[in-house]
């Protein structure tokens, strides 16, 4: 639980009475633009930063620096000796969180081999693929055993096969009780894992609920998908506001929920209906609402357009 944090650094608000609760045993998307406070908001939790006022409460109590043992963190930058044998650096920062060298060899051992790493034990760093590198790495974070794991970016830099590797990883983590705070700019990565997420912009909080609450649209808008190329039908129900098609998916606007019963009757009455569904917002669209919103009230000079450029970059990547 995060209680009303509050952080400046040379006179500048990078935190703002910043408050929200982190369900325990759920993949949590914790998200931002750049600049936002999200790595201000993981050092504070991590007990790395103080906050100027407010406070981090683990299990219903104040965090203090003997909690640091329930979490783990995997940051964005990542931390790993090049040069340095798997097995030997895993063993190394395991003792660094405490552990003696035997636990220490020992849960490295396991942790290789559930992650299909026990051949490259004796291997460099430097000689595995990216995608293994990012396993060792959350290794490293998973040996002294944290509650609370925090990841900044895992899914940067890895391919299709990788990142869905790394997703399974994610939820069966979270199958044993173990709670995960994760970090991306891959909003559509974030949609499929994440169950409840935060967004921040500013270092205050602009949007905080489950990702299917968040992402549900208003039931003025129904997607269809049929075979039929003749649509023109679609403009001859009453309450219909347009329509328009993409990518195969017919989208229809309506003037009130209740038109839907009239349009699916009228739908299937023409025969070959595949689909039929009101629309979901993406999470990205959340995103840059939410954010843009926020933007705009708070700044009207050119750097807020700059960030509105980039809050669209990151929509759309």
């Amino acid at each position: 639980m995060l209680d009303s944090l509050t952080r400046s650094f040379g006179g500048k608000r990078v935190l703002n009475d910043l408050s929200f609760e982190i369900p325990q045993g759920r993949v949590f998307g914790f998200l931002g633009p750049n600049g936002s406070g999200k790595t201000t908001t993981m050092r504070i939790i991590l007990g790395i930063l103080t906050p100027d006022s407010g406070e981090v409460r683990y299990d219903g109590k104040r965090v203090t620096k003997a909690d640091s043992k329930h979490f783990g963190y995997m940051p964005e930058e990542r931390g790993l000796y090049q040069k340095m044998a798997v097995g030997e650096q895993l063993v190394y920062l395991g003792r660094l969180r405490g552990l003696s060298k035997r636990d220490a060899r020992v849960k490295v051992t396991n942790w290789l081999e559930r992650f299909g790493l026990a051949g490259q034990i004796a291997s460099s760093v430097e000689t595995l693929s990216l995608g293994n590198q990012q396993r060792v790495q959350l290794i490293a974070a998973l040996l002294h055993e944290p509650q609370v794991l925090i990841l900044d970016e895992p899914f940067s830099g890895l391919d299709p096969l990788a990142t869905a590797s790394m997703a399974e990883v994610m939820h069966d983590l979270v199958k044993t009780g173990r709670t995960l705070v994760f970090s991306s700019h891959q909003l559509d990565l974030v949609e499929s894992i994440c169950e409840t997420v935060a967004i921040i912009a500013d270092g205050s909080l602009v949007a905080y609920g489950d990702v299917a609450e968040l992402t549900r649209s208003d039931d003025l808008e129904v997607e269809m998908v049929t075979s039929s190329d003749a649509l023109q039908w679609i403009s001859g129900v009453p309450g219909v506001q347009g329509f328009s098609v993409a990518d195969g998916r017919v989208r229809v606007q309506l003037a009130s929920p209740r038109v839907s019963q009239e349009l699916l009757r009228t739908a299937l009455a023409q025969g070959s209906l595949r689909e039929f569904a009101f629309r979901k917002k993406k999470l990205s669209e959340v995103f840059l609402q939410t954010v843009a919103t926020r933007s705009s009230s708070t700044s009207l000079d050119t750097k807020a357009g700059n960030t509105l450029l980039d809050l669209a970059a990151v929509a759309n990547a």
